[in-house]
């Protein structure tokens, strides 16, 4: 069944925690709707148990708790379900093995010796015979199957991604494995800012209510995980009125902080005309990756094209970086990974925009709703690589001007400030949409989403928190936020 990520993002209701009705009992993990019926295995799933070294319910609201054990019993009965062999109602008696090739009949007369011979050349045939050979797998398929992902333990972290779930309005029976085992990426891939972040966010907020003292501290560890410098006053201004007008305990001034951090985040894309950044139906798409060299633009780009499949798009891409030796190459590689074609020019150092040409051409004659361009790593300080860039928008324009077209900053979360500086000069330059955050499961500075969003004023579209082909999602600041400051 083909999983939506564009459409889960767009149906995202408010974000708006509010409380669960408490089941009249605890439900049973093998009673499950009556809708997935057909899902359930014929003998009952054990209820899940936390592990005893991390209690699983340990912090949990205990509404929160009894929707994340429906939402495990049917996981499980659905991975069940699934791992059981075909079954058919008239299945046709399975067609006997070959059997080898068999040996001359050893004759009685013979001596012991040649009966002996006869024997272990009887043998030889049957170990040498040909075995039936095995059905050869698809190297997109094998990579599929390989990152499917799969249930794991009823612990801290399955609990965490369901009461982040169930905070949205979400009902236990539509929940996804692949949303559950995402959020616990998103959650591992931001451990190291979390752990100097939060850290010294809970030492500053301590037992007693909130002080100027304590937003003092809290302004220091703003800045230093890269929120940036509006972002942090903004964020204290707010704090510092709501101090004016109550006294704020601790867990009211995390709850409080959340908010603002969500509102940060969520401001560019309320000012924009589109909430959810998704290809169109039924209509040409074309996605420009720009950023400087090293951010993960053609990582990137492979990762969106399989998401893209994953969600139900055609999608083909445009191998426009000509410059960088064996770009064309990589982008191939990734294109076989997902089963989407590449348009690429191989001769050296070949016109970019000849090549967006070629696959705007192609797209249209194969009626593709989506493509994505793979463009040359530049320095946002070179005005001619840059004034590049602009003739491959031009073109874009000139050769399709009904096509949607979106230019997306990949940036790379370690670079803290510094892709802070680049967003400005690319957002001038390239007429920037919206931005791709990378590599934050290797970065201390996942802060600086924060920075893009308040100071360059650009949405933040998709991230990325690890290395896998389904490690970039379409950004959700609600889950994002929560992955943050998850204590």
């Amino acid at each position: 069944m083909v999983f939506d990520w564009f459409k889960r993002a767009v149906a995202q209701p408010d974000p708006t925690p509010e409380p669960l009705p408490a089941p009249e009992a605890e439900p049973e993990p093998e009673a499950a709707p009556a809708a997935e019926e057909s899902l359930q295995p014929a003998e009952p799933v054990a209820e899940p148990t936390p592990a005893p070294a991390a209690p699983a319910g340990a912090g949990v609201d205990e509404d929160a708790l009894a929707w994340a054990r429906q939402a495990y019993a049917r996981l499980k009965a659905q991975q069940q379900e699934a791992a059981r062999p075909p079954v058919t109602p008239e299945a046709a008696p399975a067609a006997p093995e070959p059997e080898p090739p068999a040996a001359p009949p050893v004759s009685p007369g013979l001596s012991l010796l040649e009966q002996a011979a006869a024997q272990r050349q009887q043998r030889l045939q049957e170990i040498t015979a040909p075995a039936e050979p095995a059905p050869a797998v698809p190297p997109a398929a094998a990579e599929a199957d390989a990152a499917d992902p799969s249930l794991g333990a009823f612990d801290a972290t399955f609990t965490w991604s369901a009461e982040v779930l169930a905070a949205q309005g979400r009902r236990a029976e539509d929940v996804s494995l692949e949303e559950i085992d995402w959020l616990g990426r998103l959650r591992r891939g931001l451990e190291k800012t979390r752990k100097g972040f939060v850290t010294q966010l809970l030492e500053n907020l301590g037992d007693d209510p909130l002080t100027p003292a304590v937003l003092d501290d809290l302004e220091s560890t703003l800045l230093r995980a890269d929120v940036g410098v509006k972002a942090t006053d903004q964020v204290l201004e707010a704090l510092r009125r709501r101090l004016n007008e109550e006294v704020v305990d601790p867990a009211e001034g995390l709850r409080f902080l959340k908010e603002q951090l969500r509102g940060l985040l969520d401001a560019p894309i309320r000012a924009g005309d589109t909430a959810v950044l998704a290809p169109q139906r039924e209509r040409l798409n074309v996605w420009l990756l720009v950023g400087v060299n090293g951010v993960g633009k053609t990582t990137t780009l492979g990762k969106l094209a399989n998401l893209a499949v994953r969600s139900g798009y055609s999608c083909l891409i445009a191998a426009a970086d000509t410059f960088r030796a064996a770009a064309v190459q990589q982008v191939s590689v990734w294109g076989e990974r997902s089963g989407v074609a590449v348009v690429a020019n191989p001769s050296a150092n070949a016109d970019p925009a000849a090549v967006v040409y070629d696959a705007i051409g192609a797209a249209r004659s194969k009626g593709t709703e989506l493509v994505l361009v793979d463009t040359a790593g530049r320095l946002q300080t070179k005005h001619n690589l840059m004034e590049e860039l602009g003739k491959v928008r031009r073109t874009i324009t000139k050769l399709a001007p009904e096509a949607v077209v979106e230019s997306l900053l990949v940036l790379d979360a370690s670079q803290g400030q510094n892709g802070l500086r680049q967003a400005m000069a690319f957002a001038s330059a390239a007429g920037l949409t919206g931005v791709v955050l990378t590599k934050l499961d290797g970065s201390a500075r996942g802060g600086v989403a924060l920075a893009v969003a308040s100071e360059a004023g650009l949405p933040i579209r998709f991230i990325g928190a690890g290395e896998g082909i389904r490690d970039l999602r379409p950004f959700n600041s609600f889950e994002f936020v929560e992955a943050l400051l998850a204590s």
